[in-house]
């Protein structure tokens, strides 16, 4: 067996699984080359490495960095093991690309999920060189180079297709077991049947987070979701055994046991529904598909989400239904419902009322009970022009709560024709603040497209406000526009920004010339921590301007200081004041509009019969306006 100072591998691919096997490869010592398409993550990965983080902790250096396959195969590398850590429809055109390295003993490694992926492969290399490996480890970005491991079930397994290369994946698996990435050698015969048992396990619930929105922790915590994850999985072991490929008896309670240890994150499939990307449905659920109509074995629920997989991201709907898959209604509540913190009991009954607040990046539904308690929440994305998901939770809604009078506010309070009154975020935000805080207070909303500061009297009556201009610079929406030029995972951000010394500030509040100072930042190799910090400085820079009330309390509120709470020490600094936040914040102005419904129907006693309802006007604003309600 060779020395691995003397073996030379080349990555092509760097998604967690090729970015966390290039570390491990190299810690052996081998000679490692990467392929990234992605300029950003070529130029992070080349300035601070390749960042393991969770359930493994390195930094490794990385000194041969290409941006694509035709560089590597001008560079003459003169390779021993080439490796496709790519999605399975990437492999077609980059393999052709690599037909340009002409080494007769280089070994093609093939290291996807699914049934048959290493058919790809073959036809541009030939079977004789191709070994398959079965990966059994997970990760997710949390920035360009960095992976947050979340979970490694050893063995890998690899193995030559024809059993010609046996040598070679020995070599290999000894290479990554020697730093503690346990893979082991196995024959044809073993890797198909590995393969086979990775992809039941991928395949029984996958599509379904996908269709669902739910993470495997919660598709394993819903006794409907656990009814259609076993019977997916008996569908495709009488497929397998069908083709000769044999499972313990107990193998459907293995799988069982195994996926019940999934995570709080969705599996990569469900995360390319979710984000309307192109999915590997074919080589999961549409495999089994596949070989259950050779063998002319029933393969019905396989069949209805590979369908629905594709369908949702055919025509762009991977948002319509939140909630879990049997009973929308029954996962609706179940998610939404708020238990009372002195009891298990969960509140079912009494008059109930509802807020509705329409925001430009959610829509947030908030119930309260006659003593204006919060009993159930919930959030779903805003959707153009689809209005399925947001009736399925209305529905939900009014089937398990005494709905007696409903308040819809935000950007499209006007379209919702299902509220009995509409009124502006202001007044929402000021009586879902003032429930808990009386009298004078300021208070800061940063939403998906504006920020507002809100002067509230001694009366909990807004005096005055005051927004930024139309330019959605600060908000929300700059956040994640920005944030995703720079390639930070939103949810990391806080987190990255509270390691950093910087106290540079992006200059541009313009999105478009934000985008353009990130990128003259990332060719600078200012890091991930810094670029973080710097964005979230700008913001408070911008909310600092704004004038505020002196000497009274100040409430933040709203989904941006929900998901970045760093930028709560900047605006503490910036105004030398302690800011409080509300519970629940990204829901205040909904629990406002609420309290709004609950008074107006005390203070009438029933509904009123097709009267116009004017939307509220505060101080120091020019609109005007009317809109008709149902």
């Amino acid at each position: 067996m060779r020395n691995p100072k003397d073996i030379k591998v080349a990555i092509v691919g760097l998604g967690p699984v090729g970015m966390i096997m290039a570390v491990k490869l190299k810690e052996a010592g081998c000679d490692v080359t990467l392929c990234v398409r992605n300029k950003i993550k070529l130029n992070q990965i080349k300035s601070e490495g390749i960042k393991l983080e969770g359930k493994m902790e390195s930094v490794t250096y990385f000194d041969k960095i290409y941006s694509t396959i035709e560089e590597m195969t001008k560079a003459k590398l003169d390779l021993d093991f080439l490796v496709f850590a790519l999605k399975s429809y990437q492999i077609k055109s980059a393999a052709k690309e690599a037909l340009e390295f002409k080494q007769d003993d280089l070994t093609i490694v093939s290291a996807q999920n699914g049934i048959d992926v290493e058919e790809l492969l073959i036809p541009i290399f030939g079977s004789d060189r191709v070994l398959r490996m079965v990966v059994n480890y997970a990760g997710n970005l949390s920035a360009p180079n960095v992976v947050n491991v979340t979970f490694f079930t050893p063995p890998n397994y690899i193995g030559s297709i024809d059993d010609n290369k046996s040598e070679e994946a020995k070599e290999f698996a000894k290479y990554l077991t020697d730093v503690g990435l346990l893979t082991k050698s196995i024959d044809s015969f073993e890797i198909l049947k590995r393969s086979w048992e990775k992809t039941i396990l991928n395949s029984s619930l996958s599509a379904l987070c996908g269709v669902g929105r739910l993470t495997m922790a919660e598709a394993m915590a819903d006794p409907d979701t656990v009814e259609l994850i076993e019977q997916i999985i008996s569908e495709a072991v009488l497929v397998a055994e069908a083709e000769k490929i044999r499972f313990p008896d107990d193998f459907i309670r293995q799988c069982m046991r195994y996926l019940r240890k999934g995570g709080n994150h969705f599996p990569s499939l469900a995360g390319d529904v979710i984000n309307n990307r192109q999915t590997e449905i074919d080589y999961f659920n549409g495999k089994i598909v596949e070989y259950g109509k050779k063998h002319y074995v029933r393969t019905s629920l396989n069949l209805a989400f590979t369908n629905m997989v594709k369908a949702m991201t055919n025509k762009n709907i991977s948002s319509r239904i939140p909630g879990a898959a049997g009973s929308f209604s029954r996962g609706i509540i179940k998610k939404g419902i708020v238990k009372d913190k002195k009891s298990s009991v969960v509140y079912q009954g009494g008059d109930c009322f509802l807020g509705v607040d329409l925001g430009s990046a959610y829509i947030k539904f908030t119930v309260i009970d006659e003593k204006q308690n919060v009993v159930f929440r919930y959030t779903l994305q805003t959707l153009n022009k689809e209005r399925l998901a947001h009736r399925q939770v209305m529905q939900a809604i009014q089937s398990d709560f005494d709905i007696k009078y409903s308040c819809a506010t935000g950007y499209g309070r006007k379209h919702f024709i299902e509220s009995d009154i509409v009124k502006t975020e202001i007044n929402c935000a000021a009586a879902g603040v003032s429930r808990d805080i009386k009298g004078r207070k300021n208070i800061i909303d940063i939403g998906g497209e504006d920020i507002k500061v809100i002067h509230c009297d001694e009366n909990n009556a807004v005096a005055n406000f005051y927004m930024n201009d139309k330019c959605a610079a600060g908000t929300g929406s700059f956040l994640s526009e920005i944030a995703d030029r720079a390639e930070i995972e939103v949810s990391e951000m806080s987190h990255l920004a509270a390691r950093s010394n910087n106290s540079k500030e992006l200059n541009s509040f313009c999105a478009v010339f934000a985008k353009t100072e990130i990128m003259n930042w990332i060719f600078d190799g200012i890091s991930i921590e810094d670029i973080s910090k710097g964005i979230y400085l700008s913001i408070a820079n911008k909310v600092a301007k704004m004038k505020l009330l002196p000497d009274v309390p100040t409430v933040m509120i709203g989904g941006v200081i929900d998901n970045h709470p760093y930028l709560l020490s900047l605006l503490n600094e910036r105004f030398g004041t302690d800011i409080q936040i509300v519970e629940v914040p990204q829901h205040s102005v909904s629990l406002g509009a609420a309290i709004i419904a609950q008074k107006y129907y005390v203070n009438n006693k029933k509904k009123p019969n097709s009267v116009p309802e004017s939307i509220d006007t505060e101080p120091g604003t020019k609109l005007n306006k009317t809109a008709v309600v149902k």
